[in-house]
């Protein structure tokens, strides 16, 4: 069934993208503020970037009402519409990224998408975590030069993969599950973070001996803001809200692992002199709407628009939005959530116009920057 809700026009997020038209809340796209150079990206990750690898990889298809919004069809993706990897795609005026063992219509001219949802940082080897994703990628950047020396067209040339952009968007599920799977205590989860890190390094040290010299990092968002954990863990951890309703000791696990992961970015770029490494502040993007929903239009900002149960979170653990009996918004665009893990399209447009704005970003560079030098 449906929850009854207003019908409200979604005036605040502009999500088109062209020369002249302003872009999420606020960022324009000028005329000469586009790439000079073929934009290459490749991306690793999680759900939060999945545009499809999970359900081809395990054969699992995501039915209606996934992908209402925009693409209006189950596309792979845990989301109504886009993601935000969608939209900085769009921000550099290439086609959204193919997930990486997409057999048919795949288009890998502007780079791969080796994100899976569920992926983590450990254990190493599972499938299909960050380890495995760097392993893809060095098999199809040897395929890749090994193809264009026969002749092959339309692929990634070696001195692309050397001026891509190698963007990397993980830890989320590392922490998450420590608490719901694991049942792990604050300080267990801690002291295993500097492992999940040390992942992270590895994978971008491999990168930049194949020639990678433009990297994004992405921090993990505000895990106690999640409905599904709230949901999950809220008894567990009574009295320990904040006063927005998110749940400080995994906001606080988040805040740990964000911090060595800007340690690390700030080593990285000590060792790597002629590598760009952008630390991106997802945390503050994400809890900063979450926290002040009403100036961006939201409503209800730990509940899921899809989902079971109903107010405070719409969420209920071993039932996924889509299966028989869900409940879902009727304007997805007033939700921070989609599903009560994963954000709707009009969140992900907000928080991508935020990461174009550079103010949670550190250097401060234009996510164009890559494609631009």
């Amino acid at each position: 069934m449906k929850m009854k809700m207003k019908m409200k026009m979604w005036s605040v997020v502009a999500v088109m993208l062209s020369s002249s038209v302003l872009f999420g809340f606020g960022v324009s796209v000028k005329c000469g503020d586009v790439c000079s150079k073929k934009a290459v990206i490749f991306n690793f990750g999680d759900s939060n970037s999945d545009t499809g690898g999970f359900a081809i990889g395990y054969g699992i298809i995501f039915g209606p009402p996934t992908g209402r919004t925009f693409f209006h069809r189950p596309t792979g993706r845990l989301c109504d519409g886009r993601l935000m990897i969608d939209f900085l795609c769009e921000s550099v005026k290439i086609d959204h990224l193919s997930p990486y063992i997409q057999s048919l219509g795949s288009n890998f001219t502007h780079g791969v998408n080796f994100a899976v949802s569920g992926a983590s940082n450990l254990p190493e080897r599972k499938p299909f975590n960050l380890d495995v994703q760097i392993r893809q990628f060095l098999v199809f950047r040897a395929r890749s030069l090994e193809l264009i020396s026969q002749g092959y067209k339309d692929l990634v040339k070696e001195e692309e993969f050397k001026k891509a952009l190698y963007i990397i968007d993980i830890g989320q599920n590392d922490l998450a599950s420590s608490f719901t799977f694991d049942n792990l205590t604050y300080a267990q989860v801690v002291e295993n973070i500097p492992s999940f890190i040390t992942v992270i390094q590895t994978s971008i040290r491999i990168l930049y001996e194949q020639g990678g010299k433009n990297f994004w990092v992405h921090n993990t968002g505000p895990l106690g803001c999640s409905p599904q954990l709230l949901s999950i863990l809220g008894q567990n951890f009574t009295g320990d809200n904040d006063k927005y309703g998110c749940i400080q000791t995994l906001n606080n696990v988040a805040k740990v692992f964000n911090e060595q992961l800007y340690a690390l970015c700030e080593q990285l770029r000590s060792e790597m002199k002629d590598a760009t490494i952008v630390y991106v502040d997802m945390y503050s993007i994400k809890y900063g709407v979450i926290t002040n929903p009403s100036i961006y239009g939201f409503e209800s900002p730990l509940m899921a628009c899809c989902g079971y149960g109903g107010p405070p979170n719409n969420y209920v653990r071993g039932r996924a939005c889509g299966v028989a009996g869900y409940n879902i918004c009727e304007d997805g665009s007033k939700f921070i959530s989609w599903d009560g893990v994963h954000y709707s399209e009009a969140a992900n447009a907000l928080f991508v116009s935020k990461i174009l704005s550079t103010n949670y970003s550190t250097p401060q560079l234009n996510f164009r920057y890559f494609c631009n030098n």
